[in-house]
């Protein structure tokens, strides 16, 4: 037979495109159509509704940036019509390459009801079926006008990316809004040719299978008469029937879809917008699984479900039925999908208990698996958390987007720090957003790690990042691959259904140790300073009013604010949704985040001054509050005394040029240039700086990144740098040194000092920012010969090479630390630690002359200038604190890291505080000291062992204890858990390696 193959592939589209993709809808009347732009913000439901509209046509331009306009369609169906299928067509002026991107609507019947939403690829609205000629029609529309951020040729830098500077330029134009004849059988039509041309494309050409397609489709197409359509649709799916039917081999790789709508708690959008992307999105999956009997639709984060609830009621109850009939399924137990790298370890710790508590609280679910589809990597510290939270699953796929190196494996148990492992599941459909397109089933199919010992993946499916969710469409072409030879099976199922099918087949996969490293978007841990500094600053916040406000309770009475700290809590996770807090959203979105975390730090101050006064009492005494976890100072952890008066610091000229500061334990010598070109430890008789260099060295790049502008920074930085050697001043201030440096638009400022009977140069830096597409970082360069270095990670510290013999550790040129970076040889070593920032490098070279040693160099990321998606990213003054400390063990590290954190409070009072809780162990970190979040009083301690060993230590309550429980993250006691005995108070406990414990005591 002549191979013709091409030809009817050629004849397939052209038909397809041109004749029965118009004859779904074969007829149609256009609709009366009327608009009320609302001015400013958007208006309750019960305003837009009553608003008077003003006639506009099909073809006007309509919707400022970020504005709100109410449409009204009216309309009447023709009497010919009678008895057959009606549906709306809605086009605000939709680019269907762009679901989630764009204007977007829902659609409301006049008393308030909605019907579902309107989106590029969701732009029709059931009328009737069957219709009655002569119906009255009305809807109306509450239409956002958002404008396209990320167009055609991304990343090209834009003002309207926030309300203040977008302008008022009509964005789109209204493209049709009519009644419209549906006809489902040239519908199922296009269904079936899609189905079988995708599946023919993607089978091999020698194939038996791929033929028989062939044949069949062009037998359907010959059955098609191409000027009526709609009269010979379903002659031509009769000869369709006998390829469809075809069951798939036994040996076919097995799809568990999950209906999803990935919605990014902000990104290209505000936080507002998302409330209402998500109520147009929960609208449109309630109305397909009222049509779709098959179909189960999964959302994850709380938050979102929280704004239905708060925002749209009438969503909310239909979402509520849903969830009840098993079918719209709560997901991932967490507040939000947030970032995991940068949280910190309670902060990460209460996405899962304010997550979890919310689907407890509102259905009884208990989530088993943390869904975390686009988050940009995961730290080594997350398994013991998602298993400490209950549950044992976690779903990502971002990893896929590795740029370097391909991950091994899509199903299998990630070990974490504290050896704690979680069965861990990669869709292998490699995206999030799978429309059930036929070369995603089959690339899903072959790309399949595990095949031979495992066969069942998950297929996220629906339209996401903005919203919209499962189509139709979607559902129509899993129902035909449900049992399709040529083709993986796919069946629609709940996550849980899929994780306990998958762990049942695969009792033992392999196990990759240590954190999942995406190598890509790396410079998240830098863009958009303030907002980090902001988490940061707040995390450390609630520690305090925690700690402060249960102490205070205990002692004296104190009013516990649950509803203000659970409030804040929700606020401050909210703001590490994975392109909130990595810096990657709009300016809006952090414009409103410097706003927010203002406001939160004035609340949790004031709490916190609020509970150390009643803890203080009335007097004269002068006293200093210790948030941190170890004494300092004579302040013993958690309390409050009066403060030892430590030695000044000497401060002296320099021969040469320059300063010398020496406190009896470090010598610290600054050139004339403000560079430290030595930091002696004196009592180890041990120089810290590399022979020949100089620390404290600022060095600034350029940062012109291929693609993806604020997420990420591409290794090619490296190869043109500037030291910013020059200083405008070098001066003594008090018992420091102030630097002053001028380099392109921007200044800098630093205060170099060393703090009395403190093993520790701070190191202040002031940076007026006002460059562009620019990288700044601060170099402290090391005489230290060590293969690997520590950076702190929630519950613990995780290493890694610096060297880089393989691809893998070639990629981590930039990677994330929390509050510190150790380096070391047996018996010395070094930390630098910080306030706010997260970004990094080490490297090591081989000194060629001299003494043949080893310098090791940690850079820390300070700030960048990208354009795209906010093109003022970070302009303006940002304030930065590290520390040298040289001599530092591990426990050295930790300690000083919680210390630059939480700085001292000083008041004065009646005397001295006394803790509530203490440990006689410093490897024993107490992460939170709290009251139990169900109002009953108990104190809930959570600790863990920071220095990587086994430790004992004796837990100290300073009150009277009835009873101890071990719990889980949720403080609920862990059944198969020896709880501990309290004797006068004291809990003697053992710790493996990084092991975190929650303990709840009961008040007696």
């Amino acid at each position: 037979m002549h191979d013709d193959r091409s030809l009817v592939e050629a004849r397939l589209k052209r038909v397809l495109d041109e004749r029965v993709r118009p004859a779904v809808y074969p007829e149609s009347v256009p609709l009366e159509v009327a608009v009320w732009h609302a001015p400013g913000e958007p208006v309750p439901v019960a305003e837009g509704l009553a608003a008077e509209p003003e006639p506009i046509e099909v073809g006007a331009r309509w919707g400022a940036p970020w504005g709100t306009s109410w449409f009204r369609v009216t309309g009447t169906v023709p009497e010919a019509w009678a008895g057959r299928t009606v549906e709306a067509i809605l086009d605000l002026g939709f680019d269907e390459n762009m679901p989630g991107f764009q204007c977007e609507g829902l659609v409301y019947r006049p008393d308030g009801t909605p019907v579902k939403g309107l989106n590029p690829r969701n732009q029709w609205v059931r009328v009737a079926a069957p219709a009655e000629g002569g119906e009255q029609v009305r809807l109306h529309i509450e239409a956002a006008s958002n404008p396209v951020i990320l167009d055609y040729h991304p990343f090209l830098p834009t003002q309207l990316g926030d309300k203040e500077t977008a302008g008022s330029e009509p964005q789109y134009t209204l493209t049709r809004m009519d009644l419209a004849v549906f006809d489902e059988t040239v519908w199922q039509l296009v269904i079936d040719l899609e189905v079988l041309g995708e599946l023919m494309a993607e089978l091999p050409v020698e194939s038996a299978r791929r033929w028989e397609i062939l044949r069949a489709v062009d037998k359907a197409l010959d059955a098609v008469d191409l000027q009526n359509v709609n009269a010979t649709a379903a002659a031509a799916r009769s000869r369709l029937t006998g390829v469809l039917a075809t069951p798939a081999a036994p040996s076919a790789h097995r799809i568990s879809a999950v209906g999803h709508a990935h919605i990014d708690s902000a990104w290209l959008w505000p936080l507002r917008e998302t409330v209402r992307k998500v109520a147009r999105t929960t609208s449109n999956m309630t109305a397909l699984l009222d049509d779709e009997p098959e179909f189960v639709f999964a959302m994850s984060q709380a938050q979102q479900w929280a704004w239905v609830r708060d925002h749209r009621p009438e969503v909310w109850a239909r979402v509520k039925k849903a969830v009840a009939d098993g079918r719209f399924v709560p997901a991932g137990g967490m507040w939000v999908e947030s970032d995991t790298n940068m949280p910190g370890s309670e902060a990460m710790a209460r996405q899962f208990v304010h997550g979890k508590r919310f689907f407890l609280d509102e259905f009884g679910i208990d989530n088993d698996e943390a869904w975390l589809p686009d988050t940009f990597g995961f730290a080594a510290g997350l398994p013991q958390i998602i298993k400490a939270a209950g549950s044992k699953y976690l779903l990502t796929q971002k990893i896929s987007w590795s740029q370097t190196n391909k991950f091994p494996h899509h199903t299998f148990q990630w070990e974490g720090i504290d050896g704690t492992r979680i069965f861990t599941h990669f869709p292998p459909v490699d995206t999030y957003n799978c429309s059930m397109k036929g070369s995603e089933i089959a690339h899903a199919a072959r790309n399949f790690k595990d095949k031979g010992v495992a066969r069942h993946s998950l297929a996220p499916t629906g339209w996401g990042d903005g919203g919209g969710g499962t189509t139709r469409e979607m559902v129509a072409k899993a129902a035909r691959l449900r049992d399709l030879e040529g083709s993986a099976t796919v069946t629609w199922e709940t996550p849980r259904a899929f994780f306990d099918k998958a762990a049942a087949e695969y009792p033992e996969p392999p196990v990759w140790v240590g954190e999942l490293y995406l190598e890509l978007h790396r410079a998240t841990l830098t863009s958009q300073a303030r907002t980090k500094q902001g988490n940061r600053r707040s995390e450390h916040l609630l520690r305090e009013a925690e700690l402060w406000a249960a102490t205070a309770a205990v002692r004296t009475g104190f009013p516990y604010p649950y509803e203000d700290l659970d409030r804040i809590w929700k606020t401050v996770l909210l703001h590490q949704f994975h392109d909130i807090l990595p810096g990657s959203s709009i300016a809006w979105v952090h414009r409103e985040a410097r706003r927010t975390y203002e406001r939160v730090a004035e609340e949790l101050t004031a709490i916190v001054e609020a509970a150390q006064r009643a803890l203080a009492g009335e007097g004269g005494t002068p006293l200093v509050f210790n948030a941190a976890p170890h004494a300092r100072a004579g302040v013993p952890a958690g309390g409050a005394r009066t403060p030892a008066m430590p030695a000044r610091t000497a401060l002296t000229g320099r021969p040469g040029g320059g300063h010398v500061l020496d406190n009896g334990l470090l010598r610290v010598e600054i050139d004339a240039r403000g560079l430290v070109v030595s930091a002696y430890d004196i009592e180890a008789d041990r120089e810290t700086v590399a022979p020949g260099r100089a620390a404290n060295l600022l060095q600034l790049h350029p940062d012109f990144p291929n693609m993806w502008d604020a997420w990420d920074v591409d290794e090619f930085y490296r190869n043109t740098v500037t030291d910013l050697t020059d200083a405008d001043e070098v001066v003594p201030d008090g018992d420091g040194v102030r630097i002053v440096r001028s380099f392109g638009a921007s200044r800098v400022t630093q205060l170099l000092s060393l703090a009395p009977g403190e093993r520790r140069l701070l190191v202040d830096t002031e940076v007026d920012w006002h460059e562009t597409e620019k990288f700044l970082k601060l170099a402290f360069p090391l005489d230290v010969h060590a293969e690997r270095y520590a950076s702190e990670t929630q519950f613990g510290h995780f290493h890694r090479p610096t060297h880089t013999n393989t691809s893998w550790e070639a990629a981590k040129f930039e990677a994330c630390n929390h509050r510190f970076v150790h380096l070391e040889e047996p018996g010395w070593g070094v930390a630098i630690v910080n306030d706010s920032t997260y970004g990094h490098d080490v490297t090591r070279t081989v000194r060629t002359d001299g003494d043949g040693g080893t310098t090791t160099t940690v850079r820390v990321s300070l700030l960048r200038a990208p354009r795209f998606p906010d093109p003022e990213t970070d302009q303006g003054v940002h304030r930065f604190r590290h520390a040298l400390v040289p001599g530092a063990g591990i426990g050295d590290a930790v300690r000083e890291g919680w210390r630059i954190n939480l700085p001292e409070r000083r008041l004065t009072g009646a005397g001295a505080v006394e803790p509530l809780v203490t440990c006689d162990r410093d490897a024993v970190v107490i992460t939170a000291v709290k009251l139990a979040d169900d109002g009953s009083g108990d104190v809930v301690v959570r600790f863990h062992e920071a220095f990587g060993g086994r430790a004992r230590a004796t837990l100290t309550a300073g009150f009277e204890v009835a009873d101890v429980a071990v719990t889980d993250l949720l403080e609920r006691p862990l059944a198969d858990a020896r709880a501990p005995r309290a004797e006068d108070g004291r809990i003697a406990l053992r710790l493996r390696p990084f092991e975190l414990v929650t303990l709840r005591l009961r008040r007696a």
